[in-house]
């Protein structure tokens, strides 16, 4: 399968129609088809059990036009989709990256599995993986990315390829960015605000899923009591003659009352996995923010050394010391600098100046396009935000109106069963 590559990567501000209709999602489908446990040795040389799955890919063209051709696959593990998304934040630092799922389980119930081997949670991490690569191949920008494409294509060699890129030496050290996150002086109004919201988000949807836990553990408790009024109708059927076959229909549907909770909570399951989504964007936020306060306190720094500069400049030129120096005390000690040797050290500073000045405008600019690309995908991701969680709610409620329908359902039919004794 070839797919063409547009140039339009190289430009992150053109979010044109143009380059949506260029979405690799336009041009191929994808899917993670299936989950396998495997057992192998790690790097350390010890075996390790872990799970690979199937991502399968097929031309969108060859579906269109009636064909039915096998679909491309290949086998990645976790860490590999971890490797992809991190070489992602590095080389497109102004995109908010699709999160990845969990690799463990947060925000379990307590019937729930936490084990990231249980088959329940890797069929959701599977579905989750899928999502991600869906969100990357629709994205204007990073949907282009030969990696990417590689990724999805090339099974052997693809992690000597990611690596010769470099990608790790240009990542930011986190150290790097708190310090910057403390000391930059003029901070974006608009990056300080977003920062913030992405806080609070993340705060709010935590809360949201523990609150989601708890209701579940109490419902499965409610649902699986009902089970007992089965018991109880069944055996009180067996001592009665005309009262007994209603008896034991009513504890019937009692009973597939009780059992009902457990397809319910897996499919809120799914619900609560979307929420998790947007927990995980929260950090993705942050990302962006912090990315530019690093931009303006490098900014900020070659300013400020500009300038000191000139200073030092002018007081050679001019022979006056603003400020207390070492330099300043040394020459009242040892003597002052002969004509020839100050004119030396200002033809020096003057093309440190030069190149200063430079490097200023130079950084600059690249602040100024970052803000740019960063706002308008900030953007989308509003939009892409706004509605996904607006769909998920609205299907949230809808199930929980259909279970509570389910409910009056089962009651009813009691009584009809009731009422024919």
């Amino acid at each position: 399968m070839h797919i063409s590559f547009s140039n339009n990567f190289c430009d992150p501000c053109n979010f044109s129609s143009k380059m949506m209709e260029d979405c690799l999602s336009k041009k191929i489908e994808i899917t993670v088809s299936e989950a396998e446990k495997r057992t192998g040795r790690n790097a350390m040389n010890m075996q390790e059990t872990y799970t690979a799955y199937l991502i399968e890919t097929r031309a969108v063209e060859s579906q269109t036009e009636g064909q039915c051709s096998p679909p491309d696959s290949l086998w990645r593990r976790y860490s590999e989709f971890e490797l992809l998304r991190n070489y992602l934040l590095v080389n497109y630092p102004h995109i908010v990256v699709p999160p990845l799922p969990e690799k463990r389980a947060e925000f379990v119930w307590h019937k729930l599995s936490a084990d990231n081997m249980d088959p329940d949670f890797v069929e959701r991490r599977r579905i989750g993986l899928e999502n991600f690569l869906i969100r990357v191949a629709s994205h204007p920008i990073i949907c282009q990315d030969k990696i990417f494409y590689s990724f999805l294509t090339q099974e052997g060699g693809w992690k000597e390829m990611v690596n010769e890129t470099g990608f790790q030496l240009k990542a930011d050290s986190r150290l790097k960015a708190l310090n910057a996150t403390f000391r930059v002086k003029n901070p974006d109004k608009r990056f300080t605000e977003l920062k913030h919201y992405s806080d609070e988000l993340q705060s709010v949807i935590s809360h949201l899923l523990r609150v989601r836990a708890r209701v579940a553990d109490r419902l499965y408790g409610v649902y699986k009591v009902h089970g007992n009024y089965g018991r109880v109708f069944s055996e009180w059927s067996a001592i009665e003659k005309e009262m007994g076959d209603g008896l034991q229909s009513a504890g019937h549907h009692m009973d597939v009352y009780a059992g009902s909770i457990d397809d319910i909570l897996e499919e809120e399951e799914h619900y609560a996995d979307q929420l998790k989504e947007y927990l995980f964007y929260a950090e993705a936020l942050r990302a962006v923010c912090r990315k530019h306060e690093l931009m303006q306190y490098d900014l900020e720094i070659a300013a400020q050394d500009l300038a000191s500069k000139k200073q030092q400049c002018e007081e050679l030129a001019t022979g006056t010391l603003r400020t207390f120096s070492l330099k300043g005390m040394t020459s009242k000690l040892f003597g002052q600098e002969t004509p020839e040797q100050r004119e030396g050290k200002i033809k020096v500073l003057e093309e440190q100046i030069h190149e200063g000045e430079e490097q200023l405008k130079s950084k600059n600019v690249e602040s100024r396009e970052f803000v740019k690309s960063a706002w308008t995908d900030i953007e989308r991701f509003k939009e892409q935000k706004n509605h996904d969680l607006k769909e998920a709610l609205i299907s949230y409620a809808v199930m929980q109106i259909s279970m509570c329908k389910k409910g009056i359902q089962v009651w009813t039919n009691a009584k009809e069963c009731f009422s024919k004794m």
